[in-house]
């Protein structure tokens, strides 16, 4: 039985005859049922017109995305360390050239999502490389749409991966979000990998979101919240959800002045 994939967000569920009725992703305030009405692809379907695409952004470092672009658009990121690769977030495309060159950069120890709009085909991507477990934060239980043993739930403020690998849970976009730090980031400096839980924008400062399509503000408590969870980890680049959200230094001056760019904004008196 096919695994059928949401066209809209990404989202494959569980195999089934027919697609299900509705994909509750897409029905959440935070994102949106497509106009036309709601589709469904498989990844059979895609291996006919999709492949995916990598870049290195750094040593140890390598961007995967899909060609042409798919649902939500993001790209992955898998970082290299000596103690495994940690896949962070995911897409909805995987087929054999893809495994055979992450297998070829050294495979996947763990996979790790900043939120439920990334978790895409997330089993697929775990089933295809021994079972790899993925770590998602407690709090977003409920949005996992494909059930499995792979997936792991942690709780609290932070989860070690691996030795330099550390998820901190940064609540607001969702409840469980996520964002990685990577302490040999930035030729050891530190690197912020924060999906769009801290949205690198075109003019290379950061903002925040609870809906991005839809235009609902993040609250203020939340984004101080999540500045108060950063404020002690080093980092230089923040990479964003996509190829071209990529803050490349200073980041945390970066975060400070956005930060407080943030709450002015949303707190000033109405202008003329």
């Amino acid at each position: 039985m096919p695994a059928f994939i949401c066209i809209t967000c990404g989202t494959q569920y569980p195999p089934s005859d027919t697609p299900p009725s509705a994909c509750p992703i897409c029905q959440d305030e935070r994102q949106y049922v497509n106009l036309l009405g709601q589709s469904w692809t498989t990844l059979q379907a895609m291996r006919r017109t999709h492949f995916n695409a990598f870049r290195q952004h750094e040593p140890d470092l390598i961007g995967i995305g899909t060609t042409p672009a798919f649902a939500i658009a993001q790209r992955a990121l898998l970082v290299r360390t000596q103690h495994g690769n940690i896949l962070w977030d995911c897409v909805s495309f995987i087929d054999d050239a893809t495994i055979a060159i992450v297998r070829a950069l050294g495979g996947i120890a763990g996979i790790a999502i900043s939120h439920p709009h990334y978790y895409s085909s997330m089993i697929e991507w775990s089933h295809a490389f021994d079972g790899a477990p993925i770590h998602l934060h407690a709090r977003d239980r409920q949005w996992v749409m494909r059930p499995d043993p792979v997936v792991q739930f942690w709780d609290g403020p932070s989860k070690q991966i691996v030795p330099g690998v550390t998820l901190l849970h940064c609540p607001g976009h969702f409840a469980g979000a996520q964002v990685l730090h990577w302490a040999a980031g930035a030729g050891g400096k530190g690197a912020l990998l924060s999906g769009d839980i801290v949205q690198v924008g075109w003019d290379r400062k950061v903002s925040f979101m609870r809906s991005y399509p839809d235009l609902i503000p993040l609250d203020r408590s939340s984004v101080e919240h999540i500045a108060a969870v950063l404020d002690p980890w080093p980092f230089k680049p923040i990479y964003g959800a996509w190829w071209d959200r990529i803050l490349p230094a200073d980041g945390k001056a970066v975060m400070k002045y956005s930060v407080q760019r943030y709450i002015n904004a949303i707190t000033a008196p109405p202008r003329d």
